[in-house]
């Protein structure tokens, strides 16, 4: 019998495909079933085609056939076979794919009514990678038409040969001869029943064709009529058919045939949460890209979800076949949270097929799935709060941090989702909520940054707004100032912190009064910048207070919720992001009072005086002290 050899073009595409194009050799059983389930497909097809086929869909399968004391896995269809020339010509020169060329040739034809064909295999390599796990493999083929049955058998190394044989039925029988272990690698795994179940059920498990094994299994005998008290149950062993594959993937299903439980147990299955998702997205896409998506918002996050080894990314299928496990490109990291699965036949993928190219399809799919997620979102939103109350829960950082992300490219499609707790409501708000509650007079969105609510609640810089009867955002999280940075501002209403000394617009009346009492003040706001030095940028006659003492705030671009925020990601480096310190006082009050007849009375009095005022400021910031321990010793001081 004459051997072949490979083309040397695909001996060395053979060589590279085997050691480098896949990155898992247990992909090997994904790429045979499919392309058997390409060969049922030409059968099917053929059939609606041609009258004079007589083929029953029903009974076309794939079975699986581990032998481990021959140590082969024989993997068998009855679809359309091939001929000798078929074998030839596709299995003898790698790269060249049956399935493509079918797939061209359906292209150029018109669609037959109830056709489903859906040919999986297009690069002509799949094959090939039985050569990771096996030293020889050999295929059985019968063409549909054919008497005569003929035998393709290679090593992969020394070309391949072909021979005539006697073959019952109509079909192919792939037999692999399963490599010996080594000390990096255990192929013994691939004669394991249990084990190539589990690889049909993670890659092939909504192939439209049933994938079934002989299982063996222990089963309980049948108690005996005649059985006393004393009996003790008998166990036994059997083989029985399994199908191994669930077949029609929930997604294909038509939306008002899928019930809550389905989504609900296939979400808890796949992803091995034990709580019910928040909501289900399911799509079917039309169009110039043409998709089904099946998305889940979980209720709770992953305990590893703000870490950096958390990997987002949706199930990819082609076809009901798994490509990718996790498809990063199709979620932008604001939602990185979700899960599901996608599935296309338009993805343009690489030879292997276990990477996906970068598309214009691609795209398309990841900006519609964006917004479809958005609008679910916000649907939860308006529709049921307490729930979406606990995705804020869950994901609100994470959405902030898409506000902040990429210099605020992603704001405005994230802002309807932010919640802020509110002065006016008592309960988380959203800025769309805020603006239509807003005063005809009202110019800004106020807010202020703390630790806790109750805290925000007495900052008597806020007195003043507070009086004026406009509403207060309380911004809370660490990453909440950065967040109303990058808005900026909604719907043409800028943010602005009661912080700020423009945060009430004063008549010319009010700015005059303040600038004579600032003159009148000077020597003991000067007084206050020298005993306090470099702790502070100033002392200044405030524009907030109304009823408080002192309190601080900070010029220029660096806030005290950043400089508190820088502290805790990188306190080595925290020095060099200092806010600009401002000690305000209410020359009004009988704090001010004090300190003024100090200053020109009693000035190491009035130096103790400073001190306090600046330290009593810090704590209503939230801001840590220096020296603890000298704060007590100076309060103990001033009680003598």
């Amino acid at each position: 019998m004459e051997k072949k050899q490979f083309q040397a073009e695909s001996q060395r595409l053979l060589d590279l495909m085997i050691n480098s194009i896949y990155t898992h050799k247990e992909i090997f059983l994904r790429e045979i079933i499919s392309n058997a389930s390409d060969a049922m497909d030409k059968l099917a097809y053929k059939a609606l085609t041609d009258d004079k086929v007589g083929v029953d869909r029903s009974q076309l399968k794939i079975v699986l056939t581990p032998d481990q004391i021959a140590r082969t896995l024989t993997i068998s269809d009855n679809g359309i076979g091939m001929t000798k020339e078929e074998l030839e010509s596709n299995l003898g020169t790698i790269a060249r794919s049956g399935s493509l060329q079918f797939k061209e040739e359906l292209a150029k034809g018109e669609k037959t009514e109830g056709d489903t064909t859906d040919i999986i295999g297009q690069f002509g390599v799949g094959f090939y990678s039985a050569f990771m796990v096996a030293d020889k493999v050999t295929v059985t083929s019968r063409a549909y038409g054919s008497d005569q049955a003929w035998r393709w058998e290679s090593d992969g190394a020394d070309g391949y040969t072909i021979e005539p044989c006697e073959k019952e039925t109509v079909g192919t029988d792939i037999v692999l001869h399963i490599k010996a272990n080594t000390e990096d690698d255990h192929y013994d795994e691939y004669l394991e029943q249990y084990r190539l179940s589990e690889l049909v059920k993670k890659y092939s498990d909504y192939i439209h064709y049933p994938i079934e094994m002989l299982m063996h299994k222990s089963r309980q005998k049948p108690r005996p009529e005649d059985a006393g008290d004393d009996y003790k149950p008998e166990w036994e062993d059997y083989d029985a058919w399994e199908t191994l594959n669930s077949m029609v993937p929930l997604w294909q299903r038509p939306k008002s045939e899928v019930k809550a439980e389905e989504y609900n147990q296939f979400y808890k299955e796949k992803y091995g949460d034990w709580e019910d998702p928040l909501s289900v997205i399911h799509v079917s896409a039309e169009g110039m890209v043409e998709y089904k998506a099946m998305l889940y918002i979980p209720s709770h996050a992953p305990f590893d979800f703000y870490t950096r080894e958390y990997q987002k990314g949706l199930q990819l299928y082609s076809s009901g076949v798994l490509i990718m496990d996790k498809c990063a490109d199709l979620l932008p990291d604001h939602f990185r949270f979700v899960k599901g699965v996608v599935d296309s036949q338009d993805f343009s993928l690489n030879i292997s097929r276990e990477m996906l190219q970068h598309t214009r399809q691609l795209k398309i799919i990841a900006t519609n799935l964006e917004k479809k997620i958005k609008s679910e979102l916000l649907k939860l939103q308006k529709e049921d709060r307490e729930k979406y109350k606990t995705f804020w829960k869950a994901f609100g950082p994470q959405i902030k941090m898409g506000v902040v992300a990429d210099y605020g490219a992603h704001k405005e499609l994230l802002k309807d989702l932010l919640l802020f707790f509110s002065s006016k409501e008592g309960k988380l708000t959203t800025l769309a909520e805020y603006r239509e509650r807003m005063a005809e007079d009202q110019q800004y969105i106020y807010y202020a940054c703390g630790e806790d609510v109750g805290q925000l609640a007495k900052l008597p810089q806020a007195e003043r707004i507070r009086d004026k009867g406009y509403e207060i955002l309380y911004l809370t999280a660490e990453a909440d100032q950065f967040v109303v940075n990058a808005l900026g501002e909604v719907d043409g209403k800028a943010f602005k912190s009661v912080d700020d000394d423009d945060a009430l617009p004063r008549t010319d009346e009010e700015k005059a009064d303040l600038e004579k009492k600032a003159e009148e003040s000077k020597e003991v706001l000067d007084f206050l910048k020298e005993t306090l030095g470099e702790e502070i940028k100033e002392a200044r006659v405030s524009q907030l207070l109304k009823s408080g003492a002192v309190c601080l705030t900070a010029d220029g671009p660096i806030t005290l919720e950043m400089e508190k925020y820088f502290q805790k990601v990188d306190p080595e480096n925290a020095g060099t992001m200092k806010a600009q310190r401002v000690l305000e006082l209410n020359p009004e009050s009988e704090a001010f009072a004090a300190l003024k007849r100090a200053v020109a009375e009693d000035k190491e009095l009035a130096a103790k005086y400073a001190r306090l005022l600046y330290a009593q400021a810090q704590l209503i910031a939230g801001l840590p002290l220096a020296d603890p321990a000298g704060y007590t010793e100076l309060v103990c001081s001033l009680m003598k």
